[in-house]
């Protein structure tokens, strides 16, 4: 079955039941003369296909959704003319609509939902009408000279999702002056990084702003969980003063970044900043400064800083506003948002929320890849701290599954598939080959480096281990999920014999997730193997705080290190009086 990505144009005739009534021959005779004198030339000019007639209108498809548009006003406008010359009884009006999706060939027919929706659209159309879908929408304006109108997200006959409806207006004022279409909003958070202001008047920075926004929007496009703004339609804002809201309205986003560049002597400085677009409030703003003898390298360290911080403050962003949903309208994203601080806390109670939400998630969307990878993470962590029930191992190991095979070009679910597959099975080369391809898809992602880290520690590829931690907290040093590069460190240093470290990444790591059982008994091993039993035992009391019942025996048989490390690890344990 061959499918393919059209454009396709339905058109009906208003009132043609009552037009046949009134008068059957002649309105038969005046439709037929318009389909060979109108229709089939006009759409030939735009570069279009009818393949399909009925009494009463066409199917037509095009190559370009700007052809198709065109086409359409052109239409409409040669109809309104010709209405305009004969009497009221032999006029024919059409209704219109435009939808570009993807389509069915079946020799030169087509069918599925691009050509459904594109009929449905019709049907909300006025006379002498267009309505087009949000993508069609999207993709024109600002190539076309025409308005959009919406019509807000409509509920189309056996289509299961509400679509973004825009109605054309032919009559509009100038490109330059004409107020652009608001697009819905994308079902992910969207970002659009405008051209940064070259605040020096050096001609040599001006290149320098405009690589660095392009390297900002290619690495921030390999996010997979962000919608991000074309370079092409970014830049179209280049050297104008607008209100960051009209902007965000335009480009369909709920964020925008801006920036500036300056040069001082031999030193860059660019500030960057990241606004909410519905009320132009500020959500983060940073500076980041370097020489300019190699200013290829420095714009590289430069979107590297810029894509790992801004990752993290939009996730925390859209978790508060996922929580401030009601809780009727909350649909498989806002679940998945609403259980991500559940799944970072790593505590019993929080990880039976997290898999609740994250199994609700998945009855509205039973293939959302990202879904299954934290649902993987939730029961592997329920396996290996709360009471290790082979249930728990097998729902581990079916979502690790699941996220791998569906997820395999999305760094998220990969990462997490990996890191379950190799916590429960040991598996770790092919744990690596997944966090690798997820590091090749992303590499800016700090979430692959930090359970790289992990995965290369259980795999006693140390040195490795070390780097990609020390990447991660680079990345993104404010990251909740952190601890696990700490953890990594931490056991690394332990296994080396370098227990000092050892007791600074244990700390470290308490300190990002206070709750996590696991950085608190890496921190009594680490005092008791350096003899410094008494802040042990202080360590241990923070230790029964967050898991009254732990005892070493539970700790061991999570078996996610070689049998020799963790019986090291227990008798460190043992040393400072904790329980078998």
């Amino acid at each position: 079955m061959e499918r393919k990505l059209a454009a396709i144009l339905a058109a009906d005739v208003v009132g043609y039941s009552a037009l046949m009534e009134r008068d059957e021959a002649g309105t038969y005779e005046r439709l037929t003369a318009l389909r060979k004198e109108l229709f089939e030339p006009r759409i030939a000019d735009y570069r279009g296909r009818i393949f399909k007639l009925m009494g009463d209108g066409l199917l037509a498809e095009f190559g370009s959704v700007v052809d198709a548009v065109e086409c359409s006003a052109t239409l409409q406008d040669s109809l309104a003319t010709r209405n305009a010359a004969v009497e009221d009884t032999e006029r024919i009006e059409l209704r219109i609509g435009i939808n570009l999706g993807e389509v069915i060939v079946d020799g030169e027919d087509r069918y599925g939902d691009g050509v459904n929706i594109s009929a449905r659209l019709q049907q909300l159309a006025d006379p002498g009408g267009v309505c087009v879908s949000g993508k069609v929408a999207r993709e024109v304006d600002r190539t076309l000279p025409f308005d959009f109108e919406s019509m807000g997200d409509q509920h189309l006959k056996n289509i299961s999702e509400p679509i973004p409806v825009y109605r054309l207006v032919r009559t509009g004022s100038p490109p330059r002056q004409r107020q652009h279409v608001s697009l819905a909003l994308p079902n992910k958070p969207s970002i659009a990084v405008l051209p940064f202001v070259n605040m020096s008047g050096e001609p040599e920075q001006e290149y320098f702003a405009d690589g660095l926004v392009e390297d900002l929007i290619t690495s921030l496009s390999k996010v997979s969980s962000l919608f991000v703004i074309a370079r092409n339609s970014s830049f179209a804002y280049k050297g104008k003063s607008m209100d960051v809201r009209q902007i965000a309205r335009e480009l369909g986003v709920r964020y925008v970044l801006e920036g500036s560049v300056r040069r001082a002597s031999n030193r860059l400085r660019i500030t960057g900043q990241l606004i909410e677009g519905r009320e132009a409030t500020h959500i983060w703003a940073d500076k980041f400064e370097g020489d300019a003898e190699d200013i290829f390298d420095l714009q590289d360290r430069m979107t590297e800083s810029i894509v790992g911080t801004l990752e993290p403050t939009l996730r925390r962003v859209e978790i508060e506003r996922a929580r401030r949903k009601r809780p009727d309208s909350l649909d498989a994203y806002d679940l998945f948002l609403r259980a991500l601080p559940h799944t970072y806390a790593n505590t019993p109670t929080d990880n039976d929320e997290a898999l609740r939400l994250l199994n609700e998630a998945l009855r509205l969307d039973p293939n959302y890849a990202c879904v299954h990878g934290y649902a993987a993470w939730g029961y592997e962590q329920r396996f290996l701290r709360g009471g290790f029930h082979p249930e728990d191992r097998t729902a581990a190991l079916k979502h690790a599954n699941i996220a791998l095979a569906i997820g395999a070009d999305d760094p998220q679910p990969l990462c997490m598939g990996a890191f379950v597959q190799a916590t429960i099975t040991h598996d770790y080369g092919r744990a690596i080959n997944a966090l690798d391809r997820a590091l090749k898809l992303n590499s800016n992602s700090a979430l692959a480096y930090g359970l790289s880290a992990m995965v290369h520690m259980f795999n006693e590829s140390y040195e490795r281990s070390c780097d990609h931690a020390f990447k991660a907290l680079r990345l993104s040093p404010f990251d909740p999920m952190n601890y696990h590069s700490y953890l990594a460190l931490a056991w690394v240093c332990l296994f080396t014999g370098r227990f000092e470290d050892a007791a600074t990444y244990s700390t470290l790591g308490t300190q990002v997730n206070p709750g996590f059982s696991i950085l608190h008994a890496s921190l009594v091993a680490s005092y008791a193997n350096l003899d410094r039993l008494s802040e042990a035992q202080t360590a241990a009391a923070r230790l029964f705080e967050v898991a009254p019942g732990w005892t070493i025996g539970q700790f061991v048989r999570m078996d996610v290190v070689q049998p020799e490390r963790m019986e090291g690890l227990a008798a460190a344990l043992r040393k400072a009086g904790l329980p078998e």
